[in-house]
């Protein structure tokens, strides 16, 4: 099944959904479904928004290895190798960065990005020194954030409020404001926005 190269393009999205169901994910709960259903919903909504095959893949792979906010799946870092090989490098760094980042840095790095700054960066919340990062790559990591947050938020425990501008910024910079309107427009009143 190793059809993607490091370099290169996705494999087919059946094959990366048989791989992600191999691993467990549809055994794993997430936000009202099981982490499988969460992972290829992300990922739809990305190829609806006529997203590039690398981000979609991204997006199928966005939490592969466990986030700041979720842990209940985890694939080891030391199978990044691995996934390369199956979603190619620019999915497999998204991914990578959505997984081990501080999420208060990207938001501070969208800011930046938003004001014109060039120089960018991510914590790597292990500790691990600041993660440059391109302004494309910041795009990228947006876009699959954002995309990440807009699938769920009516079903997060987190709630409607939880980095609300953070995600309204993010929206701004890779040109999802429609949608982020769109999405946000189904908040309760009862929230209080």
């Amino acid at each position: 099944m190793m059809h993607g190269t490091p370099q290169g393009t996705p494999g087919p999205i059946h094959e990366l959904v048989d791989f992600l169901y191999s691993l467990g994910t549809a055994d794993v709960d997430h936000t009202g479904h099981d982490f499988l259903t969460h992972l290829r919903a992300v990922s739809d909504l990305l190829a609806e928004h006529d997203k590039d095959a690398e981000l979609v893949a991204a997006g199928l792979f966005h939490s592969i290895y466990g986030t700041e906010q979720f842990q209940d799946f985890s694939l080891p870092l030391s199978e990044r190798e691995r996934v390369r090989w199956l979603i190619g490098d620019r999915a497999e760094r998204t991914a990578w960065l959505n997984c081990v980042m501080d999420r208060a840095t990207l938001d501070a790095a969208v800011s930046s990005a938003l004001d014109g700054e060039s120089e960018l960066s991510v914590a790597d919340r292990a500790g691990s020194p600041p993660i440059a990062v391109s302004i494309a790559e910041l795009r990228d990591l947006a876009t699959v954030h954002l995309f990440d947050w807009l699938e769920q938020v009516e079903r997060s425990e987190l709630g409607w409020d939880y980095r609300r501008s953070a995600y309204r910024e993010m929206a701004a910079l890779v040109g999802a404001e429609a949608l982020y309107a769109d999405v946000f427009a189904r908040e309760p009143a009862s929230t209080g926005r």
